[in-house]
Protein backbone atom coordinates (compact mmCIF):
# COMPACT_ATOMS: atom_id res chain seq x y z
CA UNK A 1 0.00 0.00 0.00
CA UNK A 2 1.44 3.74 -1.21
CA UNK A 3 -0.41 6.52 1.22
CA UNK A 4 -1.29 9.47 -1.02
CA UNK A 5 -1.33 12.32 0.79
CA UNK A 6 -3.30 15.45 -0.30
CA UNK A 7 -0.39 18.03 1.14
CA UNK A 8 1.17 17.30 -2.11
CA UNK A 9 -0.55 20.05 -3.98
CA UNK A 10 0.77 22.04 -1.42
CA UNK A 11 4.40 21.51 -1.33
CA UNK A 12 4.05 22.14 -5.23
CA UNK A 13 2.73 25.28 -4.41
CA UNK A 14 5.51 25.69 -2.18
CA UNK A 15 7.85 24.86 -4.70
CA UNK A 16 6.61 26.97 -7.50
CA UNK A 17 6.14 30.30 -5.09
CA UNK A 18 7.91 33.29 -5.68
CA UNK A 19 9.47 34.60 -3.54
CA UNK A 20 10.11 30.84 -2.06
CA UNK A 21 11.26 31.00 1.71
CA UNK A 22 12.40 27.38 3.42
CA UNK A 23 9.60 25.44 4.07
CA UNK A 24 9.05 24.01 7.59
CA UNK A 25 6.23 21.04 8.45
CA UNK A 26 4.88 20.33 11.56
CA UNK A 27 2.66 18.23 12.88
CA UNK A 28 2.23 15.76 15.81
CA UNK A 29 4.61 12.45 15.85
CA UNK A 30 4.13 9.38 13.20
CA UNK A 31 1.97 11.90 11.12
CA UNK A 32 3.88 10.85 8.18
CA UNK A 33 6.38 14.43 7.57
CA UNK A 34 9.05 12.60 7.09
CA UNK A 35 7.46 10.03 4.24
CA UNK A 36 5.75 12.66 2.67
CA UNK A 37 8.44 15.06 2.13
CA UNK A 38 11.02 12.43 0.83
CA UNK A 39 8.69 11.00 -1.83
CA UNK A 40 7.57 14.56 -2.95
CA UNK A 41 11.34 15.81 -2.86
CA UNK A 42 12.41 12.34 -4.70
CA UNK A 43 9.45 13.30 -7.08
CA UNK A 44 10.22 16.77 -8.07
CA UNK A 45 13.69 17.46 -7.43
CA UNK A 46 16.84 16.34 -9.01
CA UNK A 47 18.15 14.66 -5.76
CA UNK A 48 17.18 14.86 -2.39
CA UNK A 49 19.79 15.36 0.57
CA UNK A 50 18.13 14.54 3.86
CA UNK A 51 19.62 15.06 7.17
CA UNK A 52 18.31 13.77 10.49
CA UNK A 53 19.25 15.03 13.78
CA UNK A 54 17.72 12.88 15.75
CA UNK A 55 18.71 9.73 13.89
CA UNK A 56 22.33 10.91 13.74
CA UNK A 57 22.97 13.53 16.46
CA UNK A 58 26.91 14.01 14.86
CA UNK A 59 24.89 16.38 12.42
CA UNK A 60 24.18 19.04 14.64
CA UNK A 61 27.44 19.74 15.04
CA UNK A 62 27.43 21.23 11.27
CA UNK A 63 25.31 24.33 12.89
CA UNK A 64 27.93 25.01 15.88
CA UNK A 65 29.81 28.76 14.99
CA UNK A 66 28.80 30.12 11.92
CA UNK A 67 25.38 30.17 10.23
CA UNK A 68 26.78 31.43 6.72
CA UNK A 69 24.79 28.96 4.46
CA UNK A 70 27.97 29.04 2.40
CA UNK A 71 29.98 27.61 5.02
CA UNK A 72 26.75 25.46 6.04
CA UNK A 73 26.23 23.60 2.28
CA UNK A 74 30.25 23.09 2.30
CA UNK A 75 30.03 21.34 5.67
CA UNK A 76 26.93 19.22 5.01
CA UNK A 77 29.02 18.36 1.23
CA UNK A 78 31.79 17.28 3.41
CA UNK A 79 29.31 14.78 5.68
CA UNK A 80 27.17 13.62 3.24
CA UNK A 81 30.48 12.82 0.69
CA UNK A 82 28.43 14.19 -2.35
CA UNK A 83 27.74 17.73 -4.35
CA UNK A 84 24.90 19.76 -3.72
CA UNK A 85 23.39 21.16 -6.87
CA UNK A 86 21.60 24.61 -5.25
CA UNK A 87 19.18 24.58 -7.83
CA UNK A 88 17.84 21.63 -8.51
CA UNK A 89 18.22 19.55 -5.59
CA UNK A 90 16.41 19.64 -1.89
CA UNK A 91 18.28 20.48 1.37
CA UNK A 92 15.47 18.13 3.83
CA UNK A 93 16.65 19.13 7.29
CA UNK A 94 14.56 16.67 9.62
CA UNK A 95 13.80 16.07 13.12
CA UNK A 96 14.99 19.82 12.91
CA UNK A 97 13.24 20.81 16.52
CA UNK A 98 16.64 18.79 17.85
CA UNK A 99 18.96 21.00 16.11
CA UNK A 100 17.97 24.27 17.82
CA UNK A 101 20.78 26.36 15.44
CA UNK A 102 19.30 24.62 12.30
CA UNK A 103 15.54 26.46 13.17
CA UNK A 104 17.87 29.91 13.24
CA UNK A 105 19.95 29.22 9.94
CA UNK A 106 16.74 29.29 8.10
CA UNK A 107 16.74 33.10 8.70
CA UNK A 108 19.87 33.28 6.73
CA UNK A 109 19.24 30.58 4.06
CA UNK A 110 16.66 32.72 3.34
CA UNK A 111 18.13 35.74 2.96
CA UNK A 112 21.56 34.88 1.43
CA UNK A 113 20.35 31.43 -0.31
CA UNK A 114 17.10 32.13 -1.75
CA UNK A 115 17.91 30.24 -4.69
CA UNK A 116 17.90 27.12 -3.09
CA UNK A 117 14.62 24.38 -2.04
CA UNK A 118 15.06 24.13 1.81
CA UNK A 119 12.48 22.17 3.93
CA UNK A 120 12.24 21.04 7.23
CA UNK A 121 10.05 18.85 9.35
CA UNK A 122 9.73 19.18 13.05
CA UNK A 123 7.48 18.01 15.88
CA UNK A 124 6.91 19.40 19.32
CA UNK A 125 8.44 22.59 17.38
CA UNK A 126 6.95 25.95 19.51
CA UNK A 127 7.29 24.21 22.46
CA UNK A 128 11.04 22.14 22.48
CA UNK A 129 13.02 25.42 22.37
CA UNK A 130 11.05 28.28 23.28
CA UNK A 131 14.06 30.29 23.98
CA UNK A 132 15.66 29.78 20.61
CA UNK A 133 15.62 32.55 18.03
CA UNK A 134 13.02 31.74 15.39
CA UNK A 135 13.02 33.06 11.99
CA UNK A 136 9.20 34.49 11.76
CA UNK A 137 8.54 35.78 8.75
CA UNK A 138 11.28 33.74 7.12
CA UNK A 139 10.13 30.32 6.52
CA UNK A 140 6.81 28.89 5.00
CA UNK A 141 4.83 26.84 7.41
CA UNK A 142 2.46 23.77 6.50
CA UNK A 143 0.84 22.01 8.77
CA UNK A 144 0.73 17.76 8.57
CA UNK A 145 -2.73 15.90 10.07
CA UNK A 146 -3.33 12.22 10.36
CA UNK A 147 -4.80 11.16 7.45
CA UNK A 148 -8.58 12.15 6.51
CA UNK A 149 -11.72 10.13 5.43
CA UNK A 150 -10.71 10.58 1.89
CA UNK A 151 -7.24 9.71 2.59
CA UNK A 152 -8.34 6.71 4.16
CA UNK A 153 -10.77 5.38 1.33
CA UNK A 154 -7.81 5.80 -1.25
CA UNK A 155 -5.08 4.23 1.69
CA UNK A 156 -7.63 0.90 1.59
CA UNK A 157 -7.98 0.76 -2.13
CA UNK A 158 -11.69 2.44 -1.74
CA UNK A 159 -10.83 4.50 -4.92
CA UNK A 160 -14.65 4.15 -6.14
CA UNK A 161 -15.67 5.46 -3.73
CA UNK A 162 -13.56 8.08 -3.36
CA UNK A 163 -14.31 9.01 -6.85
CA UNK A 164 -17.99 8.76 -6.43
CA UNK A 165 -17.76 11.41 -2.86
CA UNK A 166 -15.07 13.68 -4.87
CA UNK A 167 -18.05 13.94 -8.01
CA UNK A 168 -20.74 14.70 -5.15
CA UNK A 169 -22.22 18.20 -6.05
CA UNK A 170 -25.17 20.45 -4.62
CA UNK A 171 -28.22 19.75 -4.26
CA UNK A 172 -27.67 16.09 -3.87
CA UNK A 173 -28.36 12.89 -2.88
CA UNK A 174 -25.95 10.54 -2.99
CA UNK A 175 -27.07 6.98 -4.54
CA UNK A 176 -28.81 5.51 -1.45
CA UNK A 177 -26.17 2.54 -2.21
CA UNK A 178 -23.21 4.89 -2.51
CA UNK A 179 -24.26 6.70 1.00
CA UNK A 180 -24.72 3.76 3.25
CA UNK A 181 -21.42 2.21 2.04
CA UNK A 182 -19.35 5.43 2.52
CA UNK A 183 -21.23 5.57 6.12
CA UNK A 184 -20.03 1.49 6.75
CA UNK A 185 -16.74 2.74 5.87
CA UNK A 186 -16.63 6.09 7.69
CA UNK A 187 -17.40 3.50 10.79
CA UNK A 188 -13.79 1.45 9.97
CA UNK A 189 -12.36 5.09 10.07
CA UNK A 190 -13.54 5.26 13.13
CA UNK A 191 -11.24 2.57 14.92
CA UNK A 192 -8.27 3.31 12.97
CA UNK A 193 -8.41 6.58 12.81
CA UNK A 194 -5.92 8.39 10.47
CA UNK A 195 -2.12 8.16 11.89
CA UNK A 196 -0.27 6.08 8.85
CA UNK A 197 1.29 3.28 10.68
CA UNK A 198 -2.27 1.96 11.64
CA UNK A 199 -3.85 2.33 8.28
CA UNK A 200 -1.31 0.75 6.18
CA UNK A 201 -1.66 -2.22 8.96
CA UNK A 202 -5.48 -1.99 8.46
CA UNK A 203 -5.25 -1.66 4.98
CA UNK A 204 -2.78 -5.08 4.86
CA UNK A 205 -5.04 -6.90 7.56
CA UNK A 206 -8.31 -6.11 6.20
CA UNK A 207 -9.40 -9.04 4.95
CA UNK A 208 -9.11 -10.92 8.37
CA UNK A 209 -11.31 -8.01 10.55
CA UNK A 210 -10.21 -9.72 13.92
CA UNK A 211 -6.73 -10.08 13.13
CA UNK A 212 -6.83 -6.32 11.65
CA UNK A 213 -8.72 -4.56 14.67
CA UNK A 214 -6.39 -6.07 17.51
CA UNK A 215 -3.30 -4.90 15.65
CA UNK A 216 -4.82 -1.41 15.24
CA UNK A 217 -5.42 -0.94 19.05
CA UNK A 218 -1.98 -2.58 19.39
CA UNK A 219 -0.04 0.10 17.41
CA UNK A 220 -2.24 3.08 18.84
CA UNK A 221 -2.00 1.66 22.54
CA UNK A 222 2.03 2.11 21.60
CA UNK A 223 1.60 5.66 19.57
CA UNK A 224 -0.09 6.83 23.19
CA UNK A 225 2.92 5.14 25.45
CA UNK A 226 5.01 7.28 23.02
CA UNK A 227 3.13 10.15 23.43
CA UNK A 228 3.52 10.13 27.25
CA UNK A 229 6.93 9.60 27.20
CA UNK A 230 7.22 12.76 24.97
CA UNK A 231 5.57 14.65 27.77
CA UNK A 232 8.59 14.47 30.43
CA UNK A 233 11.45 14.50 27.78
CA UNK A 234 9.97 17.77 25.81
CA UNK A 235 7.84 19.57 28.64
CA UNK A 236 10.36 22.04 29.45
CA UNK A 237 9.03 23.79 32.56
CA UNK A 238 5.63 22.38 32.44
CA UNK A 239 4.41 19.76 34.65
CA UNK A 240 4.65 16.58 32.52
CA UNK A 241 2.66 14.73 35.07
CA UNK A 242 -0.22 17.56 34.62
CA UNK A 243 -0.16 17.74 30.55
CA UNK A 244 -0.49 13.62 30.97
CA UNK A 245 -3.83 13.87 33.47
CA UNK A 246 -4.92 16.52 31.29
CA UNK A 247 -4.17 14.48 27.97
CA UNK A 248 -6.02 11.33 29.53
CA UNK A 249 -8.87 13.24 30.67
CA UNK A 250 -10.59 14.43 27.29
CA UNK A 251 -12.26 11.33 26.74
CA UNK A 252 -14.47 11.57 29.95
CA UNK A 253 -14.49 15.84 28.98
CA UNK A 254 -16.07 14.82 25.73
CA UNK A 255 -18.34 12.06 27.41
CA UNK A 256 -20.36 15.29 29.05
CA UNK A 257 -23.09 16.62 27.44
CA UNK A 258 -22.18 20.00 28.20
CA UNK A 259 -18.51 19.64 26.85
CA UNK A 260 -17.24 22.79 28.20
CA UNK A 261 -13.53 21.64 29.46
CA UNK A 262 -13.57 21.71 33.14
CA UNK A 263 -10.38 21.82 34.61
CA UNK A 264 -12.30 19.82 37.56
CA UNK A 265 -12.17 16.94 35.32
CA UNK A 266 -7.97 16.82 35.45
CA UNK A 267 -7.36 17.62 39.27
CA UNK A 268 -10.29 18.34 41.85
CA UNK A 269 -10.03 21.76 42.60
CA UNK A 270 -7.75 22.40 39.80
CA UNK A 271 -7.58 26.13 38.54
CA UNK A 272 -7.26 27.71 34.72
CA UNK A 273 -4.43 29.09 35.69
CA UNK A 274 -2.45 26.07 36.59
CA UNK A 275 -3.72 23.94 33.30
CA UNK A 276 -3.13 26.59 30.93
CA UNK A 277 0.35 25.94 30.04
CA UNK A 278 -0.75 22.61 29.68
CA UNK A 279 -3.71 23.02 27.39
CA UNK A 280 -1.14 25.29 25.36
CA UNK A 281 1.50 22.62 25.21
CA UNK A 282 -0.67 20.15 23.80
CA UNK A 283 -2.62 22.00 21.37
CA UNK A 284 0.69 23.36 20.43
CA UNK A 285 2.28 19.48 19.96
CA UNK A 286 -0.41 18.69 17.55
CA UNK A 287 -2.01 16.31 20.36
CA UNK A 288 -5.41 18.09 20.96
CA UNK A 289 -7.41 20.23 18.89
CA UNK A 290 -8.95 23.35 20.89
CA UNK A 291 -12.43 25.10 19.66
CA UNK A 292 -13.25 28.21 21.26
CA UNK A 293 -16.55 28.80 22.50
CA UNK A 294 -18.16 32.25 22.05
CA UNK A 295 -21.28 33.46 22.94
CA UNK A 296 -22.33 35.78 20.15
CA UNK A 297 -23.34 34.83 16.92
CA UNK A 298 -21.67 37.61 15.32
CA UNK A 299 -18.66 38.28 13.87
CA UNK A 300 -15.76 38.14 14.12
CA UNK A 301 -16.56 35.22 16.21
CA UNK A 302 -12.86 35.95 17.69
CA UNK A 303 -13.79 39.10 19.57
CA UNK A 304 -16.82 37.43 21.81
CA UNK A 305 -14.78 34.48 23.55
CA UNK A 306 -12.96 33.88 26.85
CA UNK A 307 -10.03 32.72 27.30
CA UNK A 308 -11.22 29.91 29.73
CA UNK A 309 -14.44 29.07 27.73
CA UNK A 310 -13.43 26.22 25.13
CA UNK A 311 -13.76 22.54 24.06
CA UNK A 312 -10.72 19.70 23.80
CA UNK A 313 -10.99 17.23 21.05
CA UNK A 314 -7.96 15.02 20.44
CA UNK A 315 -6.39 15.03 17.20
CA UNK A 316 -6.88 11.48 15.89
CA UNK A 317 -10.08 9.74 15.73
CA UNK A 318 -8.64 6.50 16.29
CA UNK A 319 -6.61 7.49 19.29
CA UNK A 320 -9.87 8.95 21.13
CA UNK A 321 -11.21 5.20 21.20
CA UNK A 322 -7.94 4.15 22.05
CA UNK A 323 -8.01 6.40 25.09
CA UNK A 324 -11.29 5.82 25.57
CA UNK A 325 -10.70 2.07 25.83
CA UNK A 326 -13.77 1.44 23.85
CA UNK A 327 -13.78 -2.21 21.86
CA UNK A 328 -13.29 -1.50 18.23
CA UNK A 329 -16.00 -3.98 17.30
CA UNK A 330 -18.51 -1.53 19.54
CA UNK A 331 -17.17 1.31 16.83
CA UNK A 332 -17.65 -0.76 13.81
CA UNK A 333 -21.29 -1.92 14.80
CA UNK A 334 -22.31 1.08 16.31
CA UNK A 335 -24.14 -0.50 19.09
CA UNK A 336 -26.42 0.83 21.10
CA UNK A 337 -24.49 0.97 24.59
CA UNK A 338 -21.97 3.17 22.57
CA UNK A 339 -24.53 5.71 21.45
CA UNK A 340 -24.06 8.57 23.95
CA UNK A 341 -19.89 9.01 23.89
CA UNK A 342 -21.01 8.47 19.40
CA UNK A 343 -21.92 12.23 19.38
CA UNK A 344 -18.91 13.42 21.06
CA UNK A 345 -16.84 10.67 18.74
CA UNK A 346 -18.41 12.50 15.62
CA UNK A 347 -17.57 16.01 16.68
CA UNK A 348 -13.99 15.03 17.05
CA UNK A 349 -14.24 13.37 13.73
CA UNK A 350 -15.85 16.78 12.18
CA UNK A 351 -13.09 18.70 13.63
CA UNK A 352 -10.63 16.58 12.36
CA UNK A 353 -11.98 17.30 8.97
CA UNK A 354 -12.69 20.89 9.28
CA UNK A 355 -9.31 21.58 9.85
CA UNK A 356 -8.31 19.48 6.78
CA UNK A 357 -10.04 21.50 4.48
CA UNK A 358 -8.11 24.28 5.37
CA UNK A 359 -10.02 26.08 8.88
CA UNK A 360 -7.75 27.74 10.71
CA UNK A 361 -9.51 28.15 13.87
CA UNK A 362 -12.59 26.03 14.85
CA UNK A 363 -15.44 28.07 17.18
CA UNK A 364 -18.40 26.79 18.54
CA UNK A 365 -21.73 28.92 20.89
CA UNK A 366 -23.17 28.14 23.68
CA UNK A 367 -26.12 30.36 25.64
CA UNK A 368 -28.06 29.15 28.26
CA UNK A 369 -28.78 25.13 27.37
CA UNK A 370 -28.60 25.91 24.03
CA UNK A 371 -25.19 24.89 22.28
CA UNK A 372 -24.06 24.85 18.73
CA UNK A 373 -20.85 22.38 18.14
CA UNK A 374 -19.39 24.92 15.18
CA UNK A 375 -20.00 27.88 14.15
CA UNK A 376 -18.45 29.00 10.54
CA UNK A 377 -17.73 31.62 8.72
CA UNK A 378 -18.09 31.38 5.05
CA UNK A 379 -17.99 34.87 2.36
CA UNK A 380 -19.28 36.98 5.55
CA UNK A 381 -22.03 34.58 6.68
CA UNK A 382 -22.16 33.10 9.62
CA UNK A 383 -23.13 29.37 9.28
CA UNK A 384 -24.30 27.51 12.37
CA UNK A 385 -23.61 23.64 12.33
CA UNK A 386 -24.78 21.01 14.68
CA UNK A 387 -23.74 17.53 14.59
CA UNK A 388 -25.44 14.54 15.01
CA UNK A 389 -24.48 11.11 15.26
CA UNK A 390 -27.81 9.72 13.98
CA UNK A 391 -30.63 10.11 11.65
CA UNK A 392 -32.99 11.51 14.06
CA UNK A 393 -32.42 15.32 16.10
CA UNK A 394 -34.96 18.10 16.32
CA UNK A 395 -32.12 20.52 15.79
CA UNK A 396 -33.66 22.63 18.67
CA UNK A 397 -29.98 24.59 19.26
CA UNK A 398 -29.87 25.71 15.57
CA UNK A 399 -33.23 26.74 15.65
CA UNK A 400 -32.32 28.73 18.89
CA UNK A 401 -29.38 30.04 16.93
CA UNK A 402 -31.21 31.16 13.87
CA UNK A 403 -34.08 33.36 15.54
CA UNK A 404 -31.50 35.07 17.97
CA UNK A 405 -28.89 36.03 15.16
CA UNK A 406 -31.46 35.95 12.49
CA UNK A 407 -28.88 34.37 10.24
CA UNK A 408 -29.74 32.80 6.93
CA UNK A 409 -28.52 29.53 7.15
CA UNK A 410 -28.92 26.39 8.93
CA UNK A 411 -26.51 22.60 8.81
CA UNK A 412 -26.96 19.49 10.20
CA UNK A 413 -24.07 17.09 9.71
CA UNK A 414 -25.51 14.12 10.58
CA UNK A 415 -25.98 10.03 8.86
CA UNK A 416 -28.58 11.60 6.56
CA UNK A 417 -27.62 11.65 3.14
CA UNK A 418 -26.93 15.36 1.40
CA UNK A 419 -30.29 17.76 1.17
CA UNK A 420 -28.87 21.12 0.39
CA UNK A 421 -32.33 22.97 0.27
CA UNK A 422 -31.82 26.35 -0.10
CA UNK A 423 -35.47 27.31 0.29
CA UNK A 424 -35.79 26.51 4.09
CA UNK A 425 -32.18 27.50 4.37
CA UNK A 426 -30.57 24.19 5.40
CA UNK A 427 -27.94 22.58 4.92
CA UNK A 428 -27.72 18.74 5.32
CA UNK A 429 -24.58 17.02 4.87
CA UNK A 430 -23.51 13.42 5.33
CA UNK A 431 -20.53 12.98 7.90
CA UNK A 432 -18.41 11.64 5.43
CA UNK A 433 -18.65 14.71 3.50
CA UNK A 434 -17.58 17.52 6.32
CA UNK A 435 -14.72 18.32 4.89
CA UNK A 436 -16.28 19.07 1.55
CA UNK A 437 -18.53 22.41 3.54
CA UNK A 438 -19.87 23.83 2.04
CA UNK A 439 -20.03 22.10 -1.43
CA UNK A 440 -20.04 24.11 -4.86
Amino acid sequence: MELQRSIEKDLLAWKTSNPRKPLILKGARQTGKTFSLNVFGKGYFSRVHHLNFQKNKELRSIFDGSLDPERLIESIEFVLDCSIDQVADLLFLDEIQDCPAAITSLKYFHEDMSHMAICAAGSLLGVTQPEVPFPVGQVTFLTMRPLSFEEFLLAIGEKRTYSALRATRPPGPLAAVVHHHALSLLNEYFVTGGMPEVVASYALHRTDKHRALAQVRHIQNDLITASMGDFSKYSGKVDATVIASLFESIPAQLARENKKFKTSSVMPGGRFSRLQSSIDWLVAAGLAIRVKMTNSGELPFAAFTKENAFKLYLYDIGILGALAGLSPRVLMTASEPFATFKGAFCENFVAQEFLYSGVDSLYSWSSNKAEVEFLREVEGEVFPVEVKAGLSGKLKSLKVFQQKYRCKNRVRISARNLEINHQANMHSYPLYLAHRFPLK
